[in-house]
Formats: structure tokens, C-alpha cells, sequence
């Protein structure tokens, strides 16, 4: 995947843990536009490529930003990104969007908890100045760790609920009072910790079909051990390769000539996003939802795998 040169032009600290970066063509041209919810890959100055969901203004040109929470077990991606200064120059992808504003929709209840907040953010400040209707509830352990509020607060106060420090029976009750008020062919949006989101989609879906219900999660789902795998076959475009138990369907296909883009090969970007012509996937990503996986029709082929003998593919 072609990556964009791009230097930081600006850095914003939004609580003690959280910094946004606005990043902008190094001859500074206009970066361009995004659509709400979109996120990017970042390849940071420790070369670890890390994605995340783009906060500024989905309709500016100026600048994209990105909001990054300093994690404590950090694996060097937040780490190295929050020594980042002014004038340093990164690397980033094309915008990608898996939480797009379904059009179909007639309201719009977006979930945030934590850092999760950034695509909810973009979404919120496109469908407020469009005159979308939404609501957005934030749920965020203390004010001083609740990123963007004052922004929200100023922009869109009448549709923004902060639940702070609120425990989790309670989050749980707020969340079915939301969902319980939604108008019919209301959508959900929710992004978090994996708990939350988990959470959030089981009590969403006691109120509206699955394919309403949308997430973006950036946390991996753990893999079992090669050993555990059975080795297959794959084919694409009339030829067939073999995929064995220590290796993944991208990267026999990427070895083999095949034109698939990858990116975090953790199963949480869509990058390498595949049609499946025959064959039962198992899907071990965190990406395709709920009712993509039931429909057999689409894998991750960076983490996900099938048990059937033979896989036939096409490009998505």
C-alpha cells in the first residue's frame, strides 16, 4: 500500500494521557478530505504501523488529525508517537472507513468510552453542522480523562450524554434506557475498550437488527497457536496454492505474485479484505461484523482461515 509523506504541523495535548497531532503535507498543500468515522494508518518514528481514527474536521482540507492515548503497556507505537515534536515527519495511509454513516438510517446513537471517542467525534461534528439527527453518549472514568469534552460541549450540547465515572451496572442501565428511546431505523455506533464494545453490541442488539449495529475496534483478537491449524488450499483467479498451518492465506498469496494489500495483519484494518467464492471461513478477525461473518460472503485473509479443504477467493 502507497504510503503519504507528511510532517506534524501542530500537537494538541487534550488530557494527561491523550494527544492529538494534526499532520499536513510537508510543501503544505491541502491534505484533503476524509469521510466521518474514516481512520488512517500511521507508521510511526519506531517504524510500527498503527491505525487511527481521524478527529479534525471531516470536511476541512487543511490538515488531518489523530488523537493518541499513551498506553501504559505500550508496545512502542503510542510511546514513540507521544515524543514526537513539531517539524517531524511520519508516513500515513489513504483514509479508510469502516464506520461509515449509514444513509439508510433515520437516527443516528453513537457510543464512545475512552479514546474511542475519536471517530465519534468526526462523525458528531458532520452530522451537526448537516443537521443529522444523533445523539452521543460518552463514557469516560473522570472529566480530566475525557478527551474533546469541552469541544462537544460548546459544539453540540443538547445531543451530547457525558457519563462520568458512572460503574458499569450503570453504564449497562443507561445504555437500554438509550436504546429503548431510539426512534425505529435508528443505527448504533460504538467504539472502545473490547469489554465496552462487547457490551454495547449485546444490549444494542436486544433493540435493532445486527447489520444496525456498527463498531470499530483496534485491539487484535488473540490467535491460536500455528500448531492448531490444518493446512489448506486456496485458490484465486484459476490457480490454486497451498496454505499451510504456520502460514497466512495473504502471505502465500503475496508470496505467489497475487496484488493483496496488507497493513496491521492483526485482523482490525480490512486492509486485506477478500470475496469468497466457495468454501466456510473462520474468521478470526475483529473487523467484519456480526452479520458480514454469518453471510460466509467476506475473510480477512491476514488472521482468518477455513477448515474445508479448499478456499476459492476473489478480490473485494
Amino acid at each position: 500500500m502507497a504510503l503519504i509523506d507528511v510532517v506534524v504541523s501542530r500537537i494538541v495535548e487534550e488530557t494527561p494521557t491523550v494527544k492529538t497531532f494534526y499532520l499536513t503535507e510537508p510543501d503544505g498543500t491541502p491534505i484533503g478530505s476524509y469521510s466521518p468515522g474514516a481512520h488512517i494508518d500511521v507508521v510511526g518514528p519506531t517504524a510500527i504501523t498503527r491505525q487511527y481514527s481521524l478527529c479534525s474536521r471531516p470536511d476541512g482540507q487543511e490538515s488531518f488529525a489523530v488523537a493518541v492515548k499513551r498506553e501504559e503497556a505500550s508496545r512502542g507505537g503510542s510511546a514513540a508517537l507521544h515524543d514526537l515534536k513539531v517539524g517531524d515527519a511520519l508516513q500515513i495511509s489513504e483514509p479508510r472507513n469502516l464506520l461509515a454513516i449509514d444513509q439508510d438510517a433515520t437516527h443516528h446513537v453513537l457510543i464512545a468510552a475512552g479514546i474511542g471517542i475519536t471517530p465519534m467525534l468526526s462523525m458528531a461534528r458532520y452530522m451537526d453542522v448537516n443537521d443529522i439527527p444523533f445523539d452521543l453518549h460518552y463514557f469516560a472514568r473522570t472529566e480530566e480523562d475525557a478527551a474533546f469534552l469541552p469541544l462537544l460541549r460548546d459544539r453540540c450540547p443538547e445531543k451530547l450524554h457525558a457519563n462520568l465515572g458512572v460503574s458499569r451496572d450503570r453504564q449497562a442501565d443507561l445504555l437500554d434506557e438509550a436504546f429503548t428511546a431510539m426512534p425505529a431505523g435508528a443505527h448504533v455506533y460504538v467504539c472502545g475498550p473490547q469489554g465496552f464494545m462487547d457490551k454495547v453490541v449485546e444490549l444494542a442488539e436486544k433493540h435493532v437488527p445486527a447489520d444496525a449495529v456498527h463498531f470499530e475496534a483496534f485491539h487484535a483478537t488473540d490467535q491460536p497457536d500455528a500448531a492448531e491449524n490444518t493446512a489448506f488450499e486456496v485458490e484465486l483467479e484459476g490457480e490454486t496454492y497451498e496454505v499451510p498451518a504456520d502460514k497466512s492465506i495473504a502471505e502465500v498469496l503475496v508470496e505467489n505474485g497475487a496484488d493483496i494489500d496488507t497493513s496491521c495483519e492483526e485482523g482490525i484494518c480490512g486492509t486485506c479484505i477478500m470475496q469468497v467464492i466457495c468454501g466456510t471461513p473462520e474468521h478470526r478477525d475483529n473487523v467484519l461484523t456480526k452479520s458480514e461473518k454469518e453471510s460466509g460472503e467476506l475473510i480477512t485473509v491476514c488472521v482468518s482461515r477455513t477448515r474445508d479443504p479448499k478456499l476459492v477467493l476473489d478480490y473485494y
